[in-house]
């Protein structure tokens, strides 16, 4: 009780600090800047980053650009300093030689942030902050170079130690729920009795990882089906008339959709770590669980296919499982990645391509995106390390017997003169 009755003074008194200096304040933002990075007292570092942030919310696109060219231009590191350092911790070696080599690889602008994170609920504002530097930085090498710094911290403020795993229920606060319905990405809720439908029944189950500084701001949920089986189709896992299964006889968890919550967290990777830890958690509730899979999009199966001018019939159930099959297994960015985004995720999270099926996503978009399959990724707590490591070390993607058929099958036709002559046939 001593600790955090220490814990809860220095917030209240931080924040009685924040409103004593809740005034106007002359100074530019460079000015404010300059007073932030320089501070050497508590208080007046608190009202400078206190100043900076109310000030940045208050900006325009336009101003905002501005403020980041001033991080990325004349807080950065500077070459000869960071040379001369490390010439001389080459020459002699020894703790002070390193502490100024470190010193001068850091660019300022990193203080400057770590600086103004000490403002209550200012975490938040900062991955506001990020998101609009990747919005508004995509074409320019300084603001993506001053994107690394803004990257490189929150990976650290955001590591699995500090994040918080909680159940979302029909009964979490209204304003939680608003957000799951904002943020879904893969599949739509178009209403609250939508929502209700994936929160109520036994045989479903959501969850999301929280940050304790953003308490109300979920940064990434999983909705969860419990079947009897693998399934084949999303229609046939959100019907409305579908008959609800009882939890304790079910057999299969399926992770049927995960998103990202926050823009500004973009590349800081919450996924892996949420399905292993449901799938752990629910395993420990639901003895009967014996597979862990998804039910997942296939995003870049049409534009592979327009790309390599290969044509397709929507009605060819075959046609199209044997071309994601194809596509899943053997479609490879440069670097030896598979192309999908997806498969990437899941593949670098220790699954394997388990199962397609055509005609699993219906929907306007699903049809849009991979003219309407879908794919299991299959997660066998047993395999996921093994898995993990050889996709790491050499790409090697892990897949059932089923999928390597199709893709075997694939690859002996030659399929843009296959589908080319069923398209004019």
């Amino acid at each position: 009780m001593t600790i955090l009755g220490d814990l809860l003074s220095t917030i209240f008194e931080r924040r009685y600090l924040l409103a004593a200096f809740d005034k106007s304040d002359s100074r530019t933002m460079e000015e404010l800047i300059g007073a932030l990075v320089g501070a050497t007292g508590e208080i007046t570092g608190l009202s400078a980053a206190n100043q900076i942030l109310k000030r940045y919310l208050d900006m325009s696109d336009e101003e905002k650009l501005s403020f980041f060219h001033h991080l990325a231009s004349d807080m950065n590191i500077d070459p000869e300093e960071v040379r001369g350092a490390l010439e001389a911790y080459e020459a002699e070696p020894s703790k002070q030689t390193y502490r100024t080599f470190m010193a001068a690889v850091e660019p300022q602008r990193q203080e400057l942030i770590r600086r103004l994170n000490q403002i209550p609920g200012a975490t938040e504002t900062l991955v506001q902050m990020r998101a609009d530097l990747l919005r508004l930085g995509k074409t320019d090498p300084k603001l993506q170079a001053l994107d690394q710094d803004f990257r490189h911290l929150f990976l650290s403020w955001f590591n699995r130690g500090f994040l918080v795993l909680r159940p979302i229920s029909w009964e979490s606060p209204a304003h939680i729920l608003e957000k799951i319905i904002a943020y879904e990405s893969v599949h739509e809720i178009a209403s609250w009795e939508d929502l209700r439908s994936r929160l109520v029944p036994g045989d479903r189950r959501c969850f999301a990882f929280f940050h304790p500084t953003m308490p109300d701001e979920p940064l990434i949920f999983v909705e969860v089906a419990l079947t009897s089986d693998v399934p084949g189709s999303i229609q046939g896992l959100l019907t409305e008339d579908r008959e609800t299964l009882a939890s304790e006889t079910a057999k299969t968890a399926v992770f049927y959709s995960i998103s990202n919550c926050q823009a500004g967290l973009a590349g800081i990777s919450f996924g892996n770590s949420m399905i292993k830890q449901v799938a752990a958690d629910l395993a420990a509730e639901l003895p009967g669980l014996k597979t862990f899979v998804t039910l997942s999009p296939i995003p870049g199966l049409l534009s592979w296919l327009k790309m390599e001018n290969i044509p397709f019939l929507h009605a060819d159930a075959k046609q199209i499982r044997l071309l994601a099959a194809h596509y899943l297994v053997s479609a490879k960015r440069q670097d030896g990645l598979p192309l999908d985004p997806v498969a990437r995720f899941h593949l670098g999270n220790g699954a394997m391509i388990h199962a397609v099926h055509a005609e699993a996503d219906t929907s306007p978009k699903g049809y849009a995106q991979s003219a309407g399959a879908m794919v299991n990724y299959l997660y066998d707590l047993n395999k996921v390390a093994q898995n993990h490591e050889r996709f790491a070390t050499s790409q090697e993607v892990a897949a059932s017997g089923e999928i390597r058929n199709l893709d075997a099958a694939a690859r002996k036709l030659d399929l843009r003169k296959q589908e080319n002559e069923q398209a004019t046939a």
